[in-house]
């Protein structure tokens, strides 16, 4: 049997990279800072890392889906050239109307990253900027992290704060 790990699930656009809302050039991916230190901060105390992200703009067709793997595909390759291993990109491709038990607040893409990847969720962590990461990680069985500034919190989360890096230095703390 497979030990479990802890893993950090972590929403794309404005928890990552800034929010460019219907991201469909991966020319225009921006690296939100501190997050590289932040990643590297969480690898050292055992992490693995998980992005999970709603793109309602497949749905929409304002964005492509190479385009959407093309921004993947960069984004695992910069981190990994900080010394940062993501180790999947799961996606809801449905439009924000959907109820679809992989689209966020719902917490199919943490549950199938948890099987594909032995994820204790019990020791693990969600982080996102919008309240439906919150809800997704809390239905998940995950403890959570809201970070503030596009949304106000609408209910409780183990950890607020407006940074990621502030967020991984708490969340080392909690442990």
């Amino acid at each position: 049997m497979r030990s479990l790990k802890k893993t950090v699930f972590l929403d794309r656009d404005g928890t990552l990279i800034i929010d460019k809302v219907y991201l469909n050039d991966p020319n225009q991916i921006e690296y939100l800072p501190g997050v590289f230190d932040a990643l590297r901060l969480l690898r050292d105390h055992g992490y693995q890392f998980i992005v999970v992200t709603n793109q309602s703009g497949i749905a929409r067709r304002l964005v492509e889906m190479e385009n959407l793997d093309e921004t993947h595909r960069r984004m695992q390759a910069e981190f990994a050239r900080h010394g940062v291993d993501l180790s999947r990109f799961y996606y809801a491709p449905y439009s924000v109307e959907s109820n679809h038990y992989i689209r966020k607040p719902n917490p199919g893409m943490l549950l199938r990253g948890a099987l594909d990847h032995s994820v204790d969720l019990k020791k693990s962590w969600m982080v996102g900027d919008r309240w439906s990461d919150v809800e997704a990680g809390q239905k998940a069985g995950c403890r959570t992290v809201f970070l503030s500034g596009v949304e106000a919190p609408q209910g409780e989360a183990d950890i607020i704060t407006a940074s990621l890096l502030d967020a991984a230095q708490l969340m080392i703390a909690s442990n």
